[in-house]
């Protein structure tokens, strides 16, 4: 258990352990064909995890992104599928939803978010426009008192499972970021389709969808302006839970190896008593231990979105982080660590999404050297980061080390 949590967040991360390390991870197999996790999320939704990002007046938990992170690295280590299935309800769509939908649309939804009832899909990626959010061609036309949609967009997880679509679009043909603003699609609208299936290494389905004079009510119609920089903001919400799934899958990985390293003996002995061993088992701890701190930090900074540019630093991190740890536990089983009887090739799979998704690591990488360009001084002006009153631990503090009040 992490040092300095609450009561409230020790049982809560107790609670979740229990059901992962007993239920999900034994049959974390069984998913990776494509199959939504419908038995996991139900039982998530029962204990709350479903809600943590719902304020307490719709029926959720209220908790902060610290807290989101803590139960998704645990999901994480038992099942990758299904902590990417219960992102969207911690991340970016139900957030969104939360913090800058109308009152009548987040009373009609979230309630059913907390229950596992409406399953949140977050479409914003399409064919011409990835990243470059600013070049999106789907548009969102107000004809009195309806929205016509049109457009398509691409790699949507639950497409299938979605009780409503959260669809990023361009508002009234309005050009560049000032235009995106959010609508709501129920699936069974006439005009949508969901229309390709892609399946991924990591076990999940990805989708495309159409909106072909897809006619929507104008109380539909979530964020008619300034959507990008409402996005952007919550956007920094997923740059926190995305790694802290890859922090899982390392810690998974990590927990596997070093397992096998102590069991498995060769010449006489057991692997984990070679040097050449120990020192791998050495740096991935390290790894593992650093990449949680500034992941910690990033958390911390949230008021009620982190900082982009702390977010921004720990998702490289823990990303990048997991691809090299679940590889090394590959290499420390040998050749059965290739094969799918043992899990640490399901959390290299699973890590190799991490840099790929909520932001590339080059886009990232950008975003955080322009903040250091424009910083006079390598401190708070670089950082712009002061505490929230209810502040999460420091990386120190969540690390167990003494360190000076900021």
């Amino acid at each position: 258990m992490h040092p300095n949590l609450s009561d409230e967040q020790r049982q809560m991360v107790s609670t979740v352990r229990d059901l992962v390390q007993s239920e999900f991870r034994p049959n974390a197999q069984r998913y990776m064909d494509g199959t939504f996790p419908w038995e996991n999320i139900r039982k998530l939704a029962e204990i709350g995890v479903l809600g943590m990002s719902v304020p307490q007046e719709y029926g959720g938990l209220g908790l902060s992104v610290f807290d989101s992170a803590l139960v998704l690295e645990e999901i994480a280590k038992g099942c990758y599928v299904t902590a990417m299935a219960a992102l969207g309800e911690a991340g970016v769509q139900t957030r969104v939803i939360a913090h800058y939908a109308p009152k009548s649309i987040r009373e009609r939804i979230l309630p059913k978010v907390v229950t596992g009832e409406c399953i949140l899909a977050i479409c914003m990626t399409e064919p011409h426009a990835g990243t470059d959010v600013a070049n999106y061609r789907t548009n969102a036309r107000v004809v009195g008192d309806k929205v016509v949609l049109n457009g398509v967009k691409t790699l949507i997880s639950r497409a299938p499972e979605a009780g409503m679509f959260v669809v990023f679009t361009r508002i009234d043909g309005r050009p560049g970021r000032e235009g995106i603003g959010c609508v709501l699609v129920e699936p069974g609208t006439p005009g949508f389709e969901v229309t390709g299936t892609f399946h991924t290494m990591g076990g999940e389905n990805l989708h495309e969808v159409q909106f072909n004079d897809c006619e929507l009510p104008i109380e539909n119609l979530a964020i008619r302006e300034d959507g990008f920089r409402k996005l952007l903001s919550a956007f920094n919400t997923q740059r926190c839970l995305n790694p802290s799934i890859s922090l899982g899958l390392a810690e998974g990985a990590f927990e596997e190896a070093c397992r096998y390293v102590r069991d498995r003996t060769v010449f006489g002995k057991a692997v984990g008593d070679f040097q050449g061993v120990r020192w791998k088992l050495a740096d991935m701890y390290r790894e593992i231990e650093t990449s949680r701190a500034m992941l910690y930090r990033a958390c911390a900074s949230a008021n009620p979105f982190p900082d982009p540019f702390l977010s921004a630093v720990a998702k490289i991190t823990c990303n990048e982080m997991s691809v090299r740890v679940t590889s090394e536990a590959i290499q420390l089983h040998g050749g059965v660590g290739f094969t799918d009887e043992y899990a640490v090739s399901r959390f290299y799979r699973g890590a190799r999404y991490g840099s790929l998704g909520g932001g590339t690591s080059e886009t990232l990488r950008d975003l955080i050297g322009k903040r250091i360009m424009e910083a006079t001084t390598f401190g708070d002006d670089l950082l712009n980061y002061s505490a929230p009153s209810q502040r999460m631990p420091s990386p120190a503090e969540t690390a167990g080390f003494a360190m000076p009040a900021e």
